[in-house]
């Protein structure tokens, strides 16, 4: 929605005189990671907007959060490679997003 119910050909027209280059992308869904979880918009509407060589990403649509989760066969394959607890595979698999290879190398490290 643009400021004062405006259209939106018009708010591109009114950018690009100020010499702002504006043009609409066509995606499914903008993911967000965060620690923990992610946030996913649905049926997003995106404009770019170019100022200054910079590209700055306006994302409206439907939230949904997702949270990270392990499935039980990562945990366990992290665990017995690594010879330690689950609890500590699926710590390690948190800190290293996933990345199954990078936890049980991080696990395997000797101090």
């Amino acid at each position: 929605m643009f400021p004062g119910g405006m259209d939106p050909k018009q708010m591109q027209r009114m950018l690009k005189q100020l010499g702002i280059k504006s043009e609409e992308v066509n995606a499914k869904k903008v993911t967000i990671e965060l620690d923990g979880k992610n946030i996913a918009i649905l049926e997003p509407e995106i404009t770019v907007m170019e100022v200054q060589g910079k590209r700055i990403y306006t994302v409206t649509g439907e939230e949904k959060i997702e949270s990270k989760n392990f499935s039980e066969e990562d945990v366990e394959l992290v665990s017995k490679q690594a010879t330690v607890s689950k609890e500590k595979a699926l710590a390690a698999l948190k800190k290293n997003d996933g990345d199954i290879a990078e936890a049980i190398m991080e696990l395997k490290k000797v101090d």
